[in-house]
């Protein structure tokens, strides 16, 4: 028998909050967190918007050593973890170590060091390249960090699927524990994408905003949608087993209760037509969570505001879901930005939030219907719900689709 797998705790470092009372906070009062580049000149580029971290002071968490030596990406999930394990109440000392695992991921991983590093080599040679440059550039050492921080000596390993990549990390920390591998699982995901490199990269192949006004660039579903909004940050989710956190005495947030993970098997950034791969992934999610589509009360989309991801996405809900579907849906992504391989994570705490104090964010900057996304967006302004179930989707390059379910606690 499958084992019942809860949230004990939260940790999130995001463009409109560097904990998680302060995001949530501002994602029930609609707050944007998108504004003009400041951490570098943007005057060469085409792209000059995006969501960055506000404020944030690694020294506040880490020493001067652990800064030089970990890239930010580490960095964030380092802080976002320690948030979310102080918040679930674990003592090392009192749990056995060898059942916490850490599942964690990055889209991108260390791509500053990447970046200064490759400047450095060709400015002043090889022999000047920083000795820590590959395990502060590969994407496995957010993992490989926190499971240090933590003393977690359980699985520890790191899923990349671009934009689904920490969704995934949670659907399958959720399986470890469901089939008995593991009772606390630390699940999650970082991205420090925002570099000139990245900008760049990502401008080239027209994936971002061309808006010139921060509040009209990341509009989901609006008609006049152009590009997504980098941001950057992390999240952390403790997934524990039912039985460990009862008899430990912890407080329960939410139940995980279903995944669901396809492929698309079509392009390698443009999802399929219609959506199919992601309809499917929800229908899985719906099957292993053993519930029926109306049973859904909030759906957190992934809603980047590209306009084929937003139409497609819509399309699969609908197939999903039924063509005249009442459930509310909206994107975080408009407040936040889309933080890649971090989206997921952050947006599984919203959805946990959103069950726990019966809230369903908003989707802001929604102006103009588009009459192929005509669903309830929940535009500008969150409203008062009850809810049972959320669904969270995440689509990633590369045709990756994953889909988890959260179920509100009830003691």
């Amino acid at each position: 028998m499958n084992k019942r797998v809860v949230i004990t705790g939260l940790g999130a470092l995001t463009p409109i909050g560097n904990d998680t009372k302060t995001f949530w906070e501002n994602i029930k009062t609609s707050q944007i967190g998108i504004d003009f580049i400041k951490r570098f000149d943007t005057v060469d580029h085409e792209c000059k918007i995006a969501a960055e971290l506000k404020d944030f002071d690694p020294k506040l968490n880490l020493d001067r050593k652990e800064i030089k030596r970990l890239d930010p990406v580490a960095q964030y999930a380092i802080v976002a973890t320690e948030e979310a394990v102080k918040d679930a109440e674990i003592d090392m000392t009192k749990i056995n170590p060898e059942r916490v695992g850490v599942l964690y991921g990055s889209g991108i991983g260390g791509i500053d060091t990447i970046e200064k590093q490759a400047i450095r080599l060709h400015e002043k040679g090889p022999s000047r390249v920083s000795p820590f440059f590959i395990p502060m550039g590969i994407v496995n050492m957010a993992a490989g960090n926190i499971a240090i921080k933590v003393g977690a000596k359980g699985v520890c390993t790191s899923i990349v699927t671009a934009c689904a990549t920490s969704t995934n990390a949670i659907g399958e920390a959720f399986k470890i524990i469901q089939s008995g591998r593991a009772d606390i699982m630390i699940s999650g995901g970082s991205e420090a994408s925002i570099t000139p490199l990245s900008i760049a990269g990502f401008s080239s192949m027209s994936a971002l905003s061309k808006a010139d006004n921060p509040k009209e660039a990341s509009i989901p579903f609006d008609i006049n949608r152009n590009g997504f909004v980098m941001g950057e940050g992390a999240g952390t989710v403790i997934l524990e087993d039912l039985d460990h956190a009862i008899k430990r005495g912890a407080k329960i947030y939410a139940e995980i209760v279903g995944y669901g993970a396809t492929c698309d098997a079509h392009h390698i950034t443009a999802p399929a037509p219609g959506g199919e791969g992601g309809a499917r992934a929800m229908k899985e999610a719906l099957r292993d969570a053993n519930i029926q589509p109306q049973e859904i009360s909030y759906i957190n989309a992934h809603g980047t505001s590209t306009p084929y991801n937003d139409k497609f996405e819509t399309a699969a809900i609908k197939t999903v879901f039924g063509e005249n579907t009442k459930i509310p849906v909206s994107s975080t992504k408009s407040m936040t930005g889309h933080l890649l391989g971090a989206a997921g994570s952050v947006e599984a705490i919203a959805c946990v939030k959103a069950l726990q104090e019966g809230f369903v964010p908003a989707t802001v900057g929604y102006q103009t219907p588009d009459p192929e996304c005509d669903l309830d967006y929940v535009p500008n302004v969150g409203r008062q719900e009850k809810l049972q179930y959320a669904l969270s989707n995440s689509l990633g390059f590369g045709g990756h689709n994953a889909t988890i379910i959260l179920k509100k606690w009830e003691a």
